[in-house]
C-alpha cells in the first residue's frame, strides 16, 4: 500500500529500479511495494539476471550481497564502472565489515533486514534527489553563484569571494546545496531531513537544525543572512541566486 506521508515527495516522471535478490518472497514484496508508490521495478534472482535488466536505464539497485551466481560486492564494482545507478544493498549480512566495505565500494546505504519498506523508500528517494541533483549541476556547467559564494554541485566544492574553498561536512554541503537548488523557495524540515539522511543513522529536526546553525556561521561575509528561517515550515535560501 502507497504510504500517504510520501505522496507528496514523488517526482514526475517513474523511476526504474531493479531488486536484486534470490529469495522469492523478499523480491516479490520489494517489487510490489515499490511498484505501488510509482516506480516501474524489475526483479532479479540473480547476477545474471541483474545484467540483463541493467540493458535498460536504471536510476537504483537493491542489491543483496549474497547470491546464487556470485558475491553482491563483485557486482556493485561491475554495475558502478558501467552505469549511474545508485545502489542499496539490503542483506542479512550485518557486520561492521560488510557495512563499510560495502559502503567503501559503491553502496549509497547499507541496509540490513529484515527490512523496514517505509525506511528503504525514503532512502531511496534520498539517494535519487542527490543523484537528480548532481545530473542538473553538470547540465548548469556544475556551478551555482549566490551571494559572496560559488557552489560546485559535481565537485562539491564551496568557494568564497577569494577563491578559496570553505571547509563543509557532507552533511552541510548536501543542505545547502539543496537549499541552492530550490531557487528560494522555503523547504520543510522533513524534506531536509531526507536530503543529509545518507549514511547517517540518526537524522531528525534537530540534525537539520544544527546544520543550519553551523553553516549560518561559515557564511559570513556580506552582512546578509545567507538561510533564513521560515516560520512553520523549514528554511529558504535568502539571496537572489544567478547563474
Amino acid at each position: 500500500m502507497v504510504d500517504p506521508a510520501l505522496k507528496e515527495l514523488r517526482p514526475a516522471g517513474r523511476e526504474r529500479l531493479i531488486v536484486v535478490e534470490d529469495d522469492p518472497v523478499t523480491r516479490t514484496m520489494l517489487v510490489g511495494y515499490f511498484s505501488e508508490n510509482n516506480f516501474d521495478v524489475i526483479g532479479a534472482s540473480s547476477c545474471a539476471e541483474c545484467r540483463q535488466a541493467l540493458r535498460a536505464r536504471t536510476d537504483l539497485i537493491f542489491l543483496d550481497v549474497q547470491l546464487p551466481d556470485g558475491d553482491g560486492f563483485e557486482l556493485a564494482k561491475e554495475i558502478q564502472a558501467t552505469s549511474n545507478a545508485g545502489i542499496i544493498f539490503v542483506t542479512r549480512r550485518d557486520t561492521d565489515v560488510d557495512r563499510i566495505l560495502g559502503l567503501e565500494i559503491a553502496g549509497d546505504h547499507y541496509v540490513t533486514k529484515p527490512i523496514n519498506l517505509r525506511d528503504l523508500l525514503a532512502r531511496a528517494r534520498s539517494v535519487l534527489r542527490r543523484r537528480s541533483l548532481d545530473r542538473k549541476a553538470a547540465r548548469n556547467h556544475n556551478s551555482i553563484s549566490f551571494g559572496d559564494w560559488i557552489i560546485d554541485l559535481t565537485r562539491r566544492e564551496l568557494l568564497g569571494s577569494d577563491g578559496k574553498p570553505v571547509a563543509l561536512t557532507r552533511a552541510e554541503f548536501d543542505l545547502l546545496a539543496a537549499l541552492v537548488g530550490a531557487d528560494g523557495r522555503p523547504l520543510s524540515r522533513d524534506y531536509l531531513i531526507e536530503v543529509v539522511s545518507n549514511r547517517q543513522a540518526e537524522v531528525d529536526i534537530r540534525t537539520v537544525d544544527a546544520l543550519v546553525a553551523r553553516l549560518r556561521r561559515k557564511l559570513v561575509g556580506s552582512g546578509t543572512p545567507v538561510i533564513a528561517t521560515v516560520t512553520g515550515v523549514g528554511y529558504k535560501l535568502a539571496l537572489s541566486e544567478r547563474l
